[in-house]
C-alpha cells in the first residue's frame, strides 16, 4: 500500500534532516582529521579520516532515498550546521574534546535514526531498513570512540 502524502513528507523532512546531519559530520571530520596534532591523537585522526567515507556514504544512501519518495535533496544552501561540540578545539593536542564531540553526534545519528525508524513503523518498511542499517553503523562509530576516551582518561 502506498504512503500517504502526509505521512510520505514527515518521512522526506526527517530524512533530510538525517541527510544534513550527515554532510556536517563529514565536514567536522575532515577537519578534525587534519587539525589534531600529537601522539595521542594518530588514532583518532586515523578513525576520523575512515569514517568521512562511511559518513559520505550514508548521506549518498540517504540522498538516494528522498528522491525515490518524490523529495528534493537539500544543497548546502538549505542545510542548517548545529554541531557545536564537533568544531576544531582551539588546542589542535586537545583530543579529548574531539573524542566527546564525535560521540555527542554519533549520539544524536543514533536518535535521529531511531526517530525515522518509529516514524516510518510497517508503512514504509524500505526507509525503515535503511536507517536500521545506517543506525548500527552509528552505534558502532560511538563504541568506537567511547573505547577511545576511555584509553584516553585511563592514561591521565
Amino acid at each position: 500500500m502506498p504512503l500517504d502524502e502526509a505521512k510520505r513528507e514527515k518521512i522526506i523532512t526527517e530524512l533530510a534532516r538525517s541527510y544534513n546531519m550527515e554532510i556536517e559530520t563529514v565536514a567536522n571530520y575532515i577537519a578534525n582529521s587534519v587539525w589534531l596534532d600529537g601522539i595521542r591523537a594518530k588514532h583518532i585522526k586515523d578513525a576520523l579520516a575512515a569514517d568521512v567515507q562511511e559518513e559520505l556514504g550514508h548521506a549518498q544512501q540517504l540522498a538516494n532515498r528522498i528522491k525515490v519518495l518524490d523529495g528534493k535533496v537539500p544543497g548546502s544552501q538549505a542545510l542548517k550546521m548545529e554541531q557545536s561540540s564537533l568544531q576544531p578545539p582551539k588546542s589542535s593536542t586537545d583530543v579529548v574534546s574531539v573524542i566527546k564531540g564525535v560521540i555527542e553526534a554519533e549520539e544524536g545519528a543514533i536518535a535521529q535514526y531511531h526517530k525515522l525508524i518509529r516514524l516510518c513503523g510497517d508503512d514504509d518498511p524500505v526507509t525503515q531498513d535503511l536507517c536500521i542499517t545506517l543506525m548500527g553503523d552509528e552505534e558502532e562509530h560511538r563504541r568506537m570512540f567511547k573505547g577511545f576516551l576511555r584509553e584516553v582518561e585511563q592514561s591521565h
